[in-house]
């Protein structure tokens, strides 16, 4: 697959670094040449612009930069991103473990509108990005889940084989409409594990026990 990455963050060289591993081929992009450059030669990728990366993420762009950046960075790509699947994995969580979008549209559903001809999907957005290092993240011999918001079929099992390339199991979470949902899960798990130093995993029970 044809892998563009827009940021040179954590989260791109956790989920670049893998998937150029498995053998697709990846393009990571960032205004700042230099970071970008250095990034690609660790994780065995190329390097180049955010406008490159969309260009170049026939099959998927990554966008990997923080939520107060993504629409900004995005809305100039819009044009690029026209039919690619943008996949979306920030989170807008502000002080406190407060979401910032409360009350108003999501921020996979603000990126979206910032590229309208692009295919959103909400990824990757609930686990540091150690966990994307693991290989795989399996964890008591149970496949770690990643829950999936969008719309567009296509789009979806793109994001869903990019899920399963590093060793996890996709789950449909719906429409866009739910990524604040998955977000706001986001927020309140990020809450639990840095704020309370809580094992946020505890507070569900196994499904057999959840009165389903």
């Amino acid at each position: 697959m044809r892998i563009g990455i827009i940021g040179t963050g954590a989260m791109a060289e956790g989920l670049g670094g893998q998937w150029a591993r498995v053998g697709h081929d990846v393009l990571v992009g960032g205004r700042d040449k230099g970071r970008a450059t250095a990034l690609a030669a660790r994780i065995g990728a190329r390097a180049g612009s955010p406008r490159e990366a969309a260009r170049h993420g026939t099959d998927a762009v990554l966008l990997a930069v923080p939520y107060s950046a993504a629409v900004e960075v995005v809305a100039p790509l819009a044009q690029d991103l026209g039919d690619r699947t943008l996949v979306d994995c920030t989170n807008p969580v502000g002080p406190g473990f407060r979401l910032e979008t409360a009350g108003g549209p999501s921020a996979a559903e603000r990126i979206a509108a910032a590229a309208p001809g692009a295919h959103v999907v909400k990824a990757f957005n609930l686990c540091h990005e150690s966990v994307w290092r693991l290989t795989p993240p399996v964890f008591d011999g149970r496949p770690l889940a990643v829950p999936l918001c969008g719309d567009e079929a296509t789009a979806l099992e793109s994001v869903r084989r990019l899920v399963r390339d590093l060793g996890c199991e996709p789950v449909n979470g719906g429409g866009l409409e739910r990524a604040a949902l998955l977000e706001a899960t986001a927020a309140f798990l990020i809450g639990l594990w840095v704020g309370e130093g809580a094992d946020a995993q505890a507070i569900a029970p196994p499904r057999e026990y959840a009165g389903i």
